[in-house]
């Protein structure tokens, strides 16, 4: 039976052709865009472990970055270390050379202060964006070395502990030597803070050295007022003195007067032992950090006494620099430990992204060679799909010559 109402064979040519065209522009989409699960309608379960895997490597990405900066702050600190045992081991050479009577003592005693004073700067140096790991101030820092990834999706970090070493020759603390007159100021390790008020009202800081067993030769008191810092080292004098806690105060207005901050005035309290009054009439609030450093109580603290100047001194020196020399190897081959476990990590870490960026490849990538083929394939069943379509739609103009 023949219609001219219903063309059985244009309908199917029809939905050939659509399912054609459907197949080539998929195709095309591959092409352009280089991915054959390019959203989640293309392939909702695949496409979601790809955004998982993809947020997992820029996760990585920001864990190689913590690494290589925590490697680059180990690494100065493992270097700071070895160049202490270097300059040790050249005091030893000094201290043996005082053992004998006929060498010129007070020569090689300066030598050795020149020395430790050497070791100090090297210590003070040893800081990598302000993290000085060498000190004794820092402690234990933890670096981000990994994202675990557990069966249910959960995810934790993982780090590595970096230990601290003590190589200064003073020790830091504040929260026994520093009082305010608005209470406690807030602590943070070896500092205390304060904010000094914009309206021109008086802040007092108090310098308590009795809970420090009173001043020593050589200690050091330090603030910090905004960015700049005056600091006052106790003098022999000092340390004799019958109220340490005054000496140092006067010492630390100097030199805070000598810094010549605007609007800023510093007053010695003769009324209240060891106490400073901070007027700031500068119309902005002033932040305030002091520090308090005990001269002889670091991991090298045993330095401050050594002292090749006489025959006595010069055999006590020998069982000294022993412990010295072994206290900075210990602390070199921990730091060399955790910098060689941060390199061993930021390479699996670099290794780990490639393969989860290759295996998002295999999930969601197009195949360019299939898909040159297959739209090869496609354009020439298109044009074929075209031209039966147009000759089932000429089908019912053969009906006219029924009716000739």
């Amino acid at each position: 039976m023949s219609s001219i109402l219903t063309n059985n064979s244009a309908m199917v040519a029809l939905q050939t052709l659509k399912s054609i065209n459907s197949g080539l522009a998929k195709t095309q989409s591959e092409i352009s865009t280089g991915k054959s699960i390019a959203s989640s309608a293309d392939n909702s379960a695949v496409w979601a472990i790809s955004r998982v895997m993809e947020s997992d490597v820029k996760g990585f990405n920001a864990i190689s970055d913590s690494l290589s900066l925590g490697k680059s702050t180990v690494a100065v600190a493992r270097q700071a270390a070895e160049t202490v045992t270097e300059l040790l081991t050249e005091m030893k050479g000094k201290i043996v050379a005082a053992q004998e009577d006929n060498v010129d003592r007070t020569k090689i005693n300066e030598d050795v202060s020149a020395l430790s004073e050497q070791i100090e700067s090297v210590v003070a140096a040893a800081q990598f964006n302000g993290l000085n790991l060498v000190d004794g101030v820092s402690g234990n820092v933890d670096i981000l070395s990994s994202l675990d990834r557990d069966s249910t999706g959960a995810v934790s970090a993982s780090t590595i502990q970096v230990t601290g070493q003590d190589l200064a020759v003073g020790g830091y603390s504040a929260n026994d030597i520093f009082g305010s007159s608005g209470g406690a100021p807030s602590t943070n390790g070896d500092t205390v803070a304060l904010s000094l008020d914009n309206t021109g009202g008086t802040d007092t800081i108090v310098i308590d050295d009795t809970a420090q067993d009173n001043f020593a030769e050589g200690d050091r008191v330090t603030i910090r007022i905004g960015d700049q810092t005056a600091s006052y080292t106790v003098t022999a004098d000092d340390a004799v003195a019958t109220s340490r806690s005054d000496m140092v105060a006067v010492g630390l207005k100097n030199a805070i007067d000598a810094l010549g901050i605007e609007d800023l005035v510093v007053d010695y309290d003769s009324g209240s032992p060891g106490t400073l009054d901070f007027t700031n009439n500068s119309g902005t609030d002033m932040a305030v950090t002091g520090q308090f450093q005990n001269a002889g109580s670091g991991g090298l603290g045993a330095l401050d006494s050594i002292d090749v100047s006489t025959a006595l001194g010069a055999d006590s020196a020998l069982g000294t620099i022993e412990t010295l020399i072994d206290t900075a190897i210990d602390a070199a081959s921990s730091l060399g430990s955790v910098e060689g476990r941060i390199t061993t990590q930021s390479d699996f870490v670099s290794k780990l992204t490639d393969s989860l960026r290759a295996g998002i490849g295999s999930l969601v990538d197009a195949d360019m060679e299939e898909a040159s083929a297959k739209l090869q394939a496609l354009q020439v069943q298109q044009q074929l799909g075209v031209q039966s379509l147009s000759i089932a739609n000429q089908s019912p103009q053969s009906l006219l010559s029924l009716f000739r």
